[in-house]
Protein backbone atom coordinates (compact mmCIF):
# COMPACT_ATOMS: atom_id res chain seq x y z
CA UNK A 1 0.00 0.00 0.00
CA UNK A 2 2.96 2.40 0.91
CA UNK A 3 4.37 1.54 -2.92
CA UNK A 4 1.15 2.35 -4.29
CA UNK A 5 1.17 6.15 -2.12
CA UNK A 6 4.24 6.67 -3.05
CA UNK A 7 3.81 6.15 -6.67
CA UNK A 8 0.68 8.38 -6.82
CA UNK A 9 2.47 11.13 -4.83
CA UNK A 10 5.72 10.98 -7.57
CA UNK A 11 3.21 11.07 -10.14
CA UNK A 12 1.25 14.51 -8.95
CA UNK A 13 4.47 15.72 -8.17
CA UNK A 14 6.02 14.75 -11.68
CA UNK A 15 2.91 16.22 -13.43
CA UNK A 16 2.48 19.31 -11.06
CA UNK A 17 6.13 20.30 -10.74
CA UNK A 18 7.62 20.80 -14.47
CA UNK A 19 11.43 19.92 -14.69
CA UNK A 20 12.89 20.48 -18.32
CA UNK A 21 15.01 17.93 -19.21
CA UNK A 22 17.63 18.68 -21.67
CA UNK A 23 17.22 16.57 -25.21
CA UNK A 24 21.25 15.14 -24.12
CA UNK A 25 19.54 13.52 -21.24
CA UNK A 26 15.85 12.30 -22.94
CA UNK A 27 17.35 8.71 -23.47
CA UNK A 28 18.90 8.36 -20.34
CA UNK A 29 16.03 9.84 -18.43
CA UNK A 30 13.68 7.10 -20.22
CA UNK A 31 15.88 3.87 -19.86
CA UNK A 32 15.86 4.93 -16.15
CA UNK A 33 12.23 5.66 -15.52
CA UNK A 34 11.87 2.22 -17.43
CA UNK A 35 13.92 0.75 -15.58
CA UNK A 36 12.63 1.89 -12.23
CA UNK A 37 8.76 0.96 -13.66
CA UNK A 38 10.34 -2.78 -13.57
CA UNK A 39 10.97 -3.25 -10.50
CA UNK A 40 8.00 -1.45 -9.26
CA UNK A 41 6.15 -4.07 -11.19
CA UNK A 42 8.11 -6.93 -10.11
CA UNK A 43 7.34 -5.43 -6.40
CA UNK A 44 3.57 -5.38 -7.15
CA UNK A 45 3.73 -9.19 -8.85
CA UNK A 46 5.64 -10.74 -5.86
CA UNK A 47 3.66 -8.59 -3.13
CA UNK A 48 0.14 -10.45 -4.58
CA UNK A 49 2.06 -13.54 -4.67
CA UNK A 50 3.34 -12.86 -1.20
CA UNK A 51 6.96 -12.93 -2.15
CA UNK A 52 8.23 -9.84 -1.45
CA UNK A 53 11.64 -8.56 -0.49
CA UNK A 54 12.29 -4.85 0.17
CA UNK A 55 16.50 -5.45 -0.41
CA UNK A 56 15.78 -7.32 -3.51
CA UNK A 57 13.08 -4.31 -4.64
CA UNK A 58 15.48 -2.14 -3.32
CA UNK A 59 18.57 -3.55 -5.07
CA UNK A 60 16.60 -4.12 -7.86
CA UNK A 61 15.23 -0.86 -8.24
CA UNK A 62 18.57 1.18 -8.08
CA UNK A 63 20.51 -1.63 -9.74
CA UNK A 64 18.59 -1.66 -12.89
CA UNK A 65 18.85 2.22 -13.21
CA UNK A 66 22.10 2.69 -12.38
CA UNK A 67 23.06 -0.40 -14.91
CA UNK A 68 20.43 0.44 -17.51
CA UNK A 69 21.98 4.42 -17.54
CA UNK A 70 25.29 3.24 -17.51
CA UNK A 71 24.74 0.94 -20.74
CA UNK A 72 23.01 3.79 -22.63
CA UNK A 73 26.32 5.74 -21.65
CA UNK A 74 28.58 3.27 -22.88
CA UNK A 75 26.03 3.24 -26.53
CA UNK A 76 26.38 6.66 -26.86
CA UNK A 77 30.17 6.95 -26.57
CA UNK A 78 30.04 4.28 -29.19
CA UNK A 79 27.33 5.81 -31.18
CA UNK A 80 25.26 2.89 -30.99
CA UNK A 81 21.50 3.06 -29.88
CA UNK A 82 21.40 0.96 -26.92
CA UNK A 83 18.67 2.53 -25.13
CA UNK A 84 16.40 1.42 -27.32
CA UNK A 85 17.00 -2.15 -26.96
CA UNK A 86 17.06 -1.75 -23.36
CA UNK A 87 13.51 0.29 -23.68
CA UNK A 88 12.05 -2.87 -25.18
CA UNK A 89 13.14 -5.11 -23.01
CA UNK A 90 12.15 -2.91 -19.97
CA UNK A 91 8.51 -2.90 -21.56
CA UNK A 92 8.33 -5.70 -22.49
CA UNK A 93 9.11 -7.26 -18.67
CA UNK A 94 6.53 -4.42 -17.74
CA UNK A 95 3.93 -6.00 -19.63
CA UNK A 96 4.64 -9.83 -18.79
CA UNK A 97 4.72 -8.40 -14.83
CA UNK A 98 1.25 -6.47 -15.60
CA UNK A 99 0.05 -9.95 -17.52
CA UNK A 100 0.93 -11.35 -14.40
CA UNK A 101 -0.53 -9.09 -11.86
CA UNK A 102 -3.82 -8.59 -13.64
CA UNK A 103 -4.72 -12.84 -13.53
CA UNK A 104 -3.38 -13.09 -10.22
CA UNK A 105 -6.07 -10.59 -9.32
CA UNK A 106 -8.48 -11.93 -11.33
CA UNK A 107 -7.89 -15.74 -10.29
CA UNK A 108 -8.92 -14.71 -6.90
CA UNK A 109 -11.48 -15.96 -5.15
CA UNK A 110 -14.64 -13.42 -5.35
CA UNK A 111 -15.80 -12.89 -1.85
CA UNK A 112 -19.62 -12.02 -1.35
Amino acid sequence: MIAFFGLFIGIIIGVLWNVPIPDQFSPYMSVAIFACLDSVFGAMRATLAKQFRSDVFISGFFGNAFLAVGLVYLGDKLGIPIYLAAVIVFGSRIFNNFAIIRRMLLDRPKSH
